[in-house]
């Protein structure tokens, strides 16, 4: 049996929105180790803003998935392994917003590497 890690991604994140289309990092990445494979496990969000946000998962540049989070609300998603993410793959968080919305998102992310 393979030993596995936690791996939690967290924090408060200030935001000005671009347009839904044009979604702009956060400064959240996290990188799979060479020699492991990882598990995104959950996805646990809120927002201050008055509009409806979205936070984008890019693995290796592409969007892999989307998250909306409604306005002032907040958002829990258990993933229960809904896949591998592969060895060197590269995660990134950017929030998408309406042009001129900002506020804070409040994130946490857990993934486990395998």
């Amino acid at each position: 049996m393979r030993e596995s890690t936690p791996r939690i991604l967290t924090g408060m994140h200030a935001f000005d929105g671009r347009g839904y289309d044009s979604p702009v990092p956060l400064g959240v990445t996290y990188s799979v180790p060479s020699d492991r494979r990882a598990q995104m496990i959950y996805f646990r969000a809120g927002s201050s803003a008055s509009e409806m946000v979205a936070v984008v998962l890019t693995r290796d540049g592409t969007p892999m998935r989307v998250f909306p989070i409604g306005a002032k609300g907040a958002v829990h998603i258990p993933l229960v392994v809904v896949e591998d993410l592969s060895p060197d793959t590269q995660l990134e968080l950017l929030v998408a917003a309406p042009s001129g919305a900002g506020g804070t998102l409040a994130l946490d992310v857990g993934l486990v590497e395998i």
